[in-house]
């Protein structure tokens, strides 16, 4: 028996993203992972903009662009051809991965150079998990688990049992933890058909010619897929269509998956080494709640989307942050139990909206890869994906008077106006850093007077808590454009969440702003 105050249930990218989220507020928790180490077969690729501003405010965001393949001089996001050799990539224009998804102007800090697969973002998030004080633990299978007076308790298939204040489940589409607290799911389940993932090493540079691509479509009828970007010379992953979904280990031979990556490359010499065969088969799935008591579901545990506009991953990093500074503040006695209960409120809206979104792009892949398609979004009411990636919107008690309704479908930067709910917009300050650079591991003031810095410093005194609290260093004529764009005053504040999220406009200084933020926090952390 042994005791601490979160378990973790799956080592996956998401989980050990909790764990390095929750060690950044000083939580250090035990993660069970029943792989007997990080999968070397990556099931993902794409982070977004959220995502990479979550890993840099955790100081990761450098390690894990070092781990990347860096496309930042210049790749094709998504090609379709016969084959590999059909194509002559040293005579394609080089077209800027980001340029035809993100628009006009940069609405983050952070950006990924390229993709990172998985497996690597994981070789990032284990070392600083463990770092910051995490235990994780691999070859442990979880086999029950049980929500107890005051806590959680959990047992592995050796007998060996663990008990915990918490409890986050990031243990995947099927999850045990989810099964046995009796969360059912919802949603239209599997989609497509049953596909085959063939991880492999092949030397394709002399067809790649020094250019980079997310992947590309192979048309070719006798081996009819997708070539996934790794490592972008050595190491790829190709989908192909499996006959079922129970046979792969018998039809997928290594030499068959070598005669079909060798006809979709179009080189029928070219040597190729199978690394890892897995089946799956896409799948649009969403618990009917994503808390119950004291434990949490994030990631696939949570919900499955379909994998088109790199959703699936990135939602469920955005559930473990959200997830982590709330446990956080409950377990140091910033907030009450009640702050909790808008993990599920905030985060099963905007996960039903991705998979929603992911299904219109499933029946026509274009509204998502076409940055010219704006009429045709519209008609199928498809967002576009930076307001997917960075525009939604939360509605719950931690927000107040929130705005849930988006002022674009189209442009992030008109959703990103600092409407309580939304993320604080990234504006550049002198020296390069950026206003979201500006939020920690507590609450913030963000204003332009320094009566705001003494009254959230007197408001934390009250409430015994730490709130954090900056004047924005910007020119007096930028400020005031700046606060003109956040919807507040000269003289107002806004109030941030941990998570970057905006939980009050303060429009102009009250007679008595201790008192307002007194009530504010009050209102927001539950106390």
């Amino acid at each position: 028996m042994s005791d601490q105050r979160v378990i973790i249930v799956g080592g996956g990218s998401v989980g050990l993203a909790a764990a390095v989220f929750l060690t950044r507020h000083g939580v250090t928790p035990l993660v069970l992972e029943r792989q007997p180490g990080i999968s070397v077969h990556p099931r993902a690729t794409g982070l977004g903009p959220r995502t990479m501003e979550f890993l840099r405010q955790a100081g990761l965001e450098q390690a894990v662009n070092e781990v990347a393949v860096d496309m930042s001089a210049g790749g094709a996001v998504k090609m379709s051809m016969h084959t590999l050799a059909s194509a002559d990539l040293s005579t394609a224009a080089p077209s800027a991965v980001v340029g035809n998804v993100w628009g006009r102007s940069d609405p983050s800090p952070a950006r990924l150079r390229g993709v990172c697969p998985q497996h690597r973002l994981d070789s990032v998030l284990l070392p600083a998990a463990r770092d910051g004080g995490a235990r994780v633990r691999f070859s442990a299978r979880v086999n029950a688990c049980a929500i107890e007076s005051g806590g959680v308790a959990v047992t592995l298939d050796n007998g060996e049992s663990f008990d915990a204040e918490y409890l986050i489940a990031a243990d995947g589409v099927r999850s045990t933890v989810r099964e046995q607290l009796g969360i059912d799911v919802g949603g239209p389940g599997a989609l497509g058909e049953p596909t085959v993932s063939i991880l492999f090493r092949a030397d394709l540079t002399r067809y790649t010619a020094g250019r980079h691509f997310v992947n590309c479509t192979i048309t070719n009828p006798d081996a009819p897929g997708l070539l996934v970007t790794i490592d972008g010379e050595k190491e790829w992953i190709f989908h192909t269509r499996a006959d079922d979904m129970t046979g792969v280990a018998t039809h997928f031979t290594e030499e068959r998956c070598r005669e079909h990556i060798r006809v979709a490359v179009g080189d029928p010499g070219v040597p190729v080494e199978v690394v890892s065969v897995l089946p799956w088969r896409p799948r649009g799935q969403f618990a009917e709640r994503f808390g119950q008591s004291r434990a949490f579901l994030v990631g696939d545990a949570a919900h499955t989307v379909p994998p088109i506009g790199a959703f699936g991953l990135n939602t469920g990093m955005a559930d473990a942050h959200n997830l982590a500074w709330k446990l956080a503040a409950v377990l140091r006695g910033d907030a009450g139990p009640g702050l909790l209960d808008t993990y599920d409120a905030e985060r099963r809206p905007v996960a039903a909206m991705t998979l929603a979104q992911a299904m219109i792009r499933l029946a026509d892949p274009t509204l998502h890869w076409d940055a010219n398609a704006t009429e045709r979004r519209a008609a199928a009411g498809a967002l576009h994906a930076p307001v997917v990636h960075l525009g939604y919107r939360y509605d719950s008690t931690a927000v107040i008077d929130p705005n849930p309704d988006l002022p674009s479908t189209e442009d992030v930067l008109a959703d990103l106006d600092g409407t309580p709910g939304s993320r604080l917009p990234h504006h550049r300050l002198p020296g390069g850093a950026s206003t979201v650079d500006l939020i920690g591991t507590h609450c913030t003031v963000l204003a332009g007077t320094h009566r705001w810095i003494a009254a959230a410093s007197e408001a934390a005194d009250r409430l015994g808590i730490r709130v954090d609290s900056h004047i924005i260093p910007l020119p007096r004529n930028e400020f005031h454009a700046w606060a003109s764009s956040v919807g507040i005053e000269p003289d107002g504040a806004l109030l941030v969440r941990p998570d970057h999220i905006i939980a009050a406009r303060i429009p102009t200084t009250p007679p008595a702003p201790v008192r307002l933020l007194d009530r504010m926090l009050t209102r927001i952390l539950a106390r």
